[in-house]
Parts: C-alpha cells; structure tokens; sequence
C-alpha cells in the first residue's frame, strides 16, 4: 500500500482543485497559490487528480482557522504533504479526537503545541 492509499483511507471525503475553488470562490491559480503557500494540502492519489480533505474547507466557505499555521509547523519539522495530512487525520488521545478535529472546533492552540513537538 503507498502512503498516498493510506492518507486516503484516514480521509473521508476528498475534494477537487475546481470544486475548492468554487466553494472559496477562487479560480483554479488562486487555489493552486493556496497549495503553493501552504494554506492547504493536497494529494494525487493513483495518478488522478489533486484532491484536498473536504474537512479542511469549512460550512461557510472558509479554509478551517489555524490550519495554515498547522501545515506550516509540520512542514518546518520536514512532514511531506502525505504525512502533514496523515497527522491531521490520526487520532490523538492527548487532544481527544484528531487534529483537524481539534482544529474544526477552535482549539488550534492545543494543535499547533502539539504539531511543534511533533519533529521525528
């Protein structure tokens, strides 16, 4: 199994660039920037196309709050895509739940400590 297979098992729902982008009201290169910035992850699973988490967009159009600060603490400690998103989506009994849980119901602070102490 690749890790992208594994990542994509963790994740429920996945969502396109276009469809991203529809739901932030951007066009594709404002969501392609989003990826180059690190507001956002994403995979290519089998060769298809990028996909992002539908967890990491919100109900009212928004990427979840705290998120970026997430991917840019795991990427400081070298996380690939792949990982940051398979930490994201692991659940975590210090928390409880999973980290974009955590990060879904505003309690960023206790994610990103968590996401600074996790260098391996």
């Amino acid at each position: 199994m690749s890790a992208a297979d594994d990542v994509s098992e963790l994740v429920e729902a996945w969502i396109t660039l276009p469809d991203v982008g529809e739901v932030l009201t951007l066009d594709i290169l404002k969501v392609r920037q989003l990826l180059r910035d690190g507001r956002l992850l994403a995979i290519r699973p089998d060769e298809g196309p990028l996909r992002v988490p539908a967890a990491f967009l919100t109900g009212d159009g928004e990427i979840v709050k705290s998120l970026a600060q997430v991917i840019t603490l795991l990427r400081d400690n070298r996380y690939a895509d792949e990982e940051a998103i398979r930490w994201l989506f692991t659940a975590d009994d210090s928390l409880p739940g999973t980290p974009i849980q955590a990060l879904i119901e505003n309690r960023g602070t206790e994610v990103k400590r968590r996401a600074q102490a996790s260098a391996f």
